[in-house]
Parts: C-alpha cells; sequence; structure tokens
C-alpha cells in the first residue's frame, strides 16, 4: 500500500526550518564566546587582586572554561540531534 507522500513541506517552511537550525548552532557559538570571556575576565581580575606575577589565575581559568564550554557544545549538539532523531517529522494518520 502506498501512503501520500506527507514528507513535502513547503519552500517556506524549508527556509523556517533552516533559519532555526542556523539560529540553534550560531547560539551555541555566542554561548561558548561567553564562557570562555567569563572565565578569562574572572581569571584577569583574580591576578589583579592577588597581585600574581605569572598570571596563573588567568591561565588557570581560561583553561578550565574552554574545557567547559567544549563539553557545552557536545552535549547541545548530542541533545539537538537526539531529538532530531526521536521527533516524528509527520504525524502517521
Amino acid at each position: 500500500m502506498s501512503k501520500p507522500n506527507q514528507n513535502k513541506k513547503s519552500p517556506q517552511q524549508n527556509q523556517k526550518d533552516r533559519l532555526n537550525t542556523y539560529a540553534k548552532y550560531s547560539s551555541i557559538g555566542i554561548q561558548m564566546f561567553a564562557i570562555i570571556g567569563i572565565g578569562s575576565y574572572a581569571g584577569v581580575k583574580l591576578d589583579e587582586h592577588y597581585a600574581n606575577e605569572n598570571n596563573l589565575f588567568t591561565i588557570i581559568l581560561s583553561f578550565v572554561s574552554v574545557i567547559l564550554s567544549i563539553v557545552y557544545v557536545i552535549r547541545r549538539i548530542i541533545a539537538v540531534s537526539y531529538t532530531h532523531l526521536t521527533l516524528p517529522t509527520t504525524p502517521y494518520v
């Protein structure tokens, strides 16, 4: 038995889907930038407060914030991929 093709979307819907995907991934990049920026800023302020000659707090907090942002990005991408796999694109009638 042949079902009518319900997977076809209008051009407007395809464009909307592409824009939604673009918005999701660009927001992940902005959040990654913010995590690294906040960590580095906190390190600079701690180095200023404790008068550290080697900028140890800046180095450590920058490194930790980069690691945290990478973990965050990987988790978000996995979550987005998982929702795309589990949600049906068209309802079965």
